[in-house]
């Protein structure tokens, strides 16, 4: 195949993955990160070839996040509600999360 062929088929499939994306078929945008520092695109890079540094800002992206507050007696369903299920339908229980 000639260069021009690769080249379309290289654009082809560019073409379709951003069409994919714009109407919500797949969703490539980065939820795990939050703005700010970070090791940004040569985060793999410092994973690969300096691994050390790699653990310290994995070290410290565990310890700045904040785990949730424990429940104290009296709190409540803490948004979660235990009711029965539908006669009809299933015979079991159900456990629906409110907020």
């Amino acid at each position: 195949m000639e260069w021009w062929g690769w080249a379309l088929v290289s654009l082809g499939a560019l073409a379709l993955v951003t069409l994919a994306h714009r109407l919500g078929w797949i969703d490539l945008s980065d939820k795990s990160r939050r703005g700010g520092g970070g090791p940004g695109v040569l985060g793999i890079g410092d994973e690969v070839f300096h691994p050390t540094r790699h653990e310290a800002q994995v070290e410290l992206d565990r310890q700045t996040s904040l785990p949730a507050p424990a429940s104290v007696p009296g709190d409540g369903p803490l948004g979660i509600v235990d009711a029965p299920a539908d006669e009809h339908g299933y015979a079991g229980r159900l456990r629906i999360q409110v907020d």
